[in-house]
């Protein structure tokens, strides 16, 4: 074979370029200074700023596939993406060097090769957000919960809570302006927990549309506030219409926290 079909990987060693090897990473980012995720033209995002640390450890450029989109101002604990290269690349020394280049913002887990054929967004079978909401004001907790001014029933909320659960059609809850076709998502557990200083709101779902899980919490929180029943949230589902529900609640308070295969 002749030498042109070889290159020099990261390592150091060679590898015919016919293979491609499929890498695994498991991130965290504060999304307070990112518009989002997903790269946007001009816009600072999470997937630009990955994109392009590992290109210049790699010096070539990545197709960085994240397993969904996360909106601007919003967290990650547990966000999955995937990229593929001809080069191999030892783990442990590429997480080290990645964090090192990467904002203090954006933090990599773990990073594993993983099946050629692993895709994060396509293969994901559940998407899990919590949404953290503080009884009190806190400097600590000012950038990752919102401050709810407003006592809360986590009993009436879980009861209003199972209206969300299910295959329903989720227009009602996603942006007006979606360039999402199919609205329909599969939500498996909408529930609220209360600790001594938060709310928590953890929701899991086969996908989720843009704004849709603000737009669920504030919409709860909305009827749990004015005492209304589970037909207010029936009426916002068949109207198939934004207006309909309520207010979406910051994005702060929102994390995505895992993503199951």
């Amino acid at each position: 074979m002749s030498q042109k079909n070889f290159q020099c990987d990261y390592s150091g060693n060679q590898k015919n370029k016919a293979e491609l090897n499929n890498y695994k990473l498991t991130i965290q980012y504060d999304g307070t200074v990112y518009s989002g995720w997903q790269i946007q033209s001009g816009q600072n995002t999470i997937q630009q700023k990955m994109s392009d640390s590992i290109a210049i450890l790699l010096n070539e450029k990545v197709n960085l596939i994240g397993s969904g989109r996360t909106d601007s101002g919003v967290h990650a604990l547990g966000q999955i993406a995937n990229f593929k290269t001809e080069q191999f690349i030892g783990n442990d020394k590429f997480l080290y060097s990645l964090n090192s280049i990467l904002p203090q913002d954006i933090s990599v887990l773990k990073i594993e090769q993983i099946n050629e054929g692993f895709h994060s967004r396509y293969d994901a079978k559940k998407r899990i957000y919590i949404y953290l909401i503080t009884k009190h004001k806190s400097p600590f907790l000012t950038k990752y919960a919102y401050f709810y001014h407003y006592q809360t029933d986590c009993t009436l909320l879980n009861r209003l809570s199972a209206s969300v659960t299910g295959k329903k059609d989720f227009t009602s809850f996603s942006r007006k302006n979606s360039d999402t076709q199919n609205k329909i998502c599969e939500v498996y557990e909408a529930c609220w927990k209360e600790t001594r200083d938060l709310v928590i709101f953890y929701i899991s779902a086969d996908r989720f549309l843009h704004g849709m899980v603000r737009t669920i919490v504030g919409t709860l929180l909305y009827a749990e506030k004015k005492n209304l029943d589970d037909k207010y949230l029936e009426n916002i589902f068949s109207g198939k219409d934004r207006t309909l529900a309520a207010e979406a609640a910051p994005a702060k308070g929102l994390f995505l926290f895992k993503v199951k295969y």
